[in-house]
């Protein structure tokens, strides 16, 4: 057994709710507030395998770990095998907990290069890769996919679980979507349940988990050692917290209270302007705003005050100008 498969393994069945890779949203600062509110294991958004190598600027910044990233992995994309590899032996100098192979994303501008959910077209070629990249580092390699390019006639995502297990992927994650659905459609985690079935290496499964309910039940169904959190997590980082608190203490944790939604605004606001600056710091915090204030008075008049205003100074302004209920 390779030395890091019990490292994944006990690293999951401690902490079984990851923070999944988002372009644009998983940055230093938003998986620091989510460790805030539960989150333990996270990712980093995607790097450009091109850039890293490069030298480009905005990838370096997105291998950049902080001290609390600790729990923190690198995932790559690309195209080239050879450049995958590459970069990862890259990556590995930024010492994160493991790296991860981006073999899912959809979107078609990745997707149609080769590199995403592109690599499900030859899972040959995709195992090749895996197991080159595994061979570059010492680090645990994982792998993110789809369970097929689609149409649903066609998922390799069984099959192909073993042959990465066989190239030496310590830990595969599921999204129980084709690459040919992209968002659309309900994510089917039975997909994941057969992969685990077939193989000893830790199975994440991912898609349409909204809530701590959610959470446990994905992970009861499929027996998977843990489920990764994306798109719920933008609007509701608050969903690690109450995972957690059904999963560890068999309890329904309330949810945040209107001065919690505010504080959070406030705090992901000034540390996006400490890290990137005006106005581009207050920008990116935007994508945020209808999930931080969801439930308040006038919420959506609030929302559209933010998203005009470029200034922290005058967001927080507008901030202190929302009704909060008493929560008794």
């Amino acid at each position: 057994m390779h030395p890091n498969f019990s490292r994944l393994s006990a690293l999951y069945a401690n902490r079984p709710v990851i923070l999944a890779p988002m372009e644009d949203v998983t940055d230093v600062v938003f998986r620091r507030l989510c460790r805030g509110v539960g989150a333990d294991l996270a990712m980093t958004e995607f790097v450009n395998v091109e850039g890293l190598l490069r030298g480009c600027r905005n990838a370096r910044r997105k291998i950049r770990l902080a001290d609390d990233d600790a729990l923190t992995a690198i995932q790559i994309y690309g195209a080239d095998p050879a450049r995958l590899a590459e970069a990862a032996r890259f990556a590995e100098e930024a010492e994160p907990f493991f790296i991860d192979i981006n073999c899912g994303c959809w979107v078609p501008k990745i997707c149609g290069r080769g590199a995403g959910a592109g690599w499900l077209r030859e899972p040959a070629a995709m195992v090749a890769m895996a197991k080159m990249v595994v061979e570059s580092v010492s680090l645990p390699v994982t792998v993110k996919t789809r369970i097929g390019l689609g149409p649903e006639s066609h998922m390799p995502i069984v099959d192909l679980a073993r042959r990465l297990e066989d190239a030496g992927v310590q830990a595969l994650t599921v999204h129980c979507r084709t690459a040919q659905m992209g968002h659309s459609g309900a994510a089917d985690w039975t997909w994941a349940a057969r992969a685990r079935e077939v193989v000893s290496i830790p199975v994440i499964v991912n898609g349409d988990v909204r809530s701590g309910d959610d959470a446990k039940r994905a992970l009861d169904t499929t027996g998977c050692a843990g489920v990764m959190v994306g798109r719920r997590a933008i609007e509701h980082p608050w969903i690690f917290r109450e995972a957690y608190g059904v999963l560890r203490e068999g309890k329904v944790v309330a949810p945040p209270t209107d001065e919690e939604r505010l504080d959070l605004c406030r705090a992901h606001l000034r540390a996006n302007v400490e890290e990137r600056g005006e106005p581009y710091g207050v920008r990116v915090t935007r994508r945020h705003l209808s999930g931080y204030l969801a439930g308040l008075r006038g919420a959506s008049q609030l929302r559209q005050q933010l998203n005009r205003e470029d200034s922290l100074e005058r967001c927080l302004a507008i901030l202190d100008t929302a009704f909060v209920r008493d929560a008794a």
